[in-house]
């Protein structure tokens, strides 16, 4: 006779072929300053943190649910982070990084308090002026440059450019595989399982025993200091920095078209979106404005046609899951003897 037992599976063979490709890429990349080019590298961190801000993103308002248009200030205060703490302290701009995303946590915390009394749109339109807030203040501050801002060549002005652009690209590494990373294993706790749920129902959360304020506070904070750690990162590369580009709105509107077009509330979709963004953006970089357009025309086509972006097209159809959240049953058969 024989009979089957259910047995629960935490990853698939896709996730455990990923796993190895993942790992080969990492270590294709701690070497990239030995065999890449300056500027191959340069483009690979770019990557690397633009992946960083769109993960953050997604775990914000693809599976927490919440909304926001104003991360672009989160970006800008990591990036002033340097002026303050490098030029005027005298810190090593590297160890600034992650000094960015506790300042951002923090400042997340009063923003937060405001916000969550907002709902849907309100809530949207609210991050967006905490964003504007913090531009006006740092653009009226002349300490750190004010409106025309400043260089912050003076920073890495000691350090030998071939570890400037090594140890950028390591830390773009560390914060692009990071996020991913944080944001998968976050996913597969309890804690994930009640940050989805409060995105679905809050009500329904709330009767399960979830708090559902602390789970929000939690995923606003913790995007906050993703992206103030890439706001100092990113700025590391430009050496120059004003309020008019650290508190641009094109930061947040490249998170939300890598995350719409790659696939929201999925951890492989900002992966795939970004890759389609770069190629995008190299193939229609000659076209001047109309990049932009064709940009924006994609995105509303994804939105309209393709909600659940490439990779959720990729993973129904061929069931694929690179970094599976859910445990999957499986029927293994048992054969029993008289």
């Amino acid at each position: 006779m024989s009979a089957s037992t259910p047995i629960v599976e935490r990853g698939t063979r896709a996730s455990r072929v990923g796993l190895l490709l993942a790992a080969l890429l990492l270590l294709a990349a701690i070497a990239a300053p030995w065999w890449a080019e300056r500027s191959s590298q340069r483009l690979f961190t770019e990557f690397l943190y633009t992946l960083a801000l769109a993960q953050m993103w997604n775990l914000l308002a693809g599976y927490g649910g919440l909304l926001s248009v104003g991360q672009q200030g989160f970006v800008g205060l990591g990036g002033y982070c340097l002026v303050v703490l490098g030029l005027q302290a005298g810190l090593n701009p590297f160890f600034i990084v992650p000094l960015a995303g506790v300042v951002a946590a923090l400042v997340a915390i009063p923003a937060a308090a405001v916000l969550f009394r907002l709902r849907g749109a309100y809530f949207a339109v609210g991050t967006w002026v905490v964003a504007e807030v913090l531009r006006l203040l740092v653009a009226n501050t002349a300490s750190v440059g004010g409106g025309s801002g400043t260089s912050i060549t003076r920073t890495v002005s000691g350090i030998p450019a071939w570890w400037r652009e090594s140890t950028t690209l390591w830390l773009a590494l560390t914060l692009g595989a990071g996020a991913t990373l944080a944001v998968y294993f976050l996913l597969r706790s309890r804690y994930g399982l009640a940050l989805t749920a409060v995105r679905d129902s809050e009500p329904a959360a709330e009767s399960l025993g979830i708090s559902v304020a602390r789970v929000k506070w939690f995923a606003y904070l913790a995007s906050a200091a993703g992206c103030g750690m890439a706001g100092a990162l990113i700025f590391i590369t430009k050496l120059r920095i004003a309020p008019e580009a650290a508190f641009s709105m094109d930061w947040t509107a490249t998170m939300f078209f890598v995350v719409i077009i790659g696939g929201i509330g999925t951890i492989e979709g900002p992966i795939v979106g970004t890759l389609i963004f770069f190629l995008l953006r190299e193939f229609l970089s000659d076209y001047g404005s109309g990049y932009l357009i064709v940009l924006g025309t994609v995105a509303v086509a994804f939105m309209l046609w393709l909600p659940r972006g490439v990779w959720g097209l990729l993973a129904s159809r061929f069931d694929l899951h690179f970094f599976p959240v859910q445990r999957r049953l499986r029927n293994q058969a048992l054969k029993e003897e008289k």
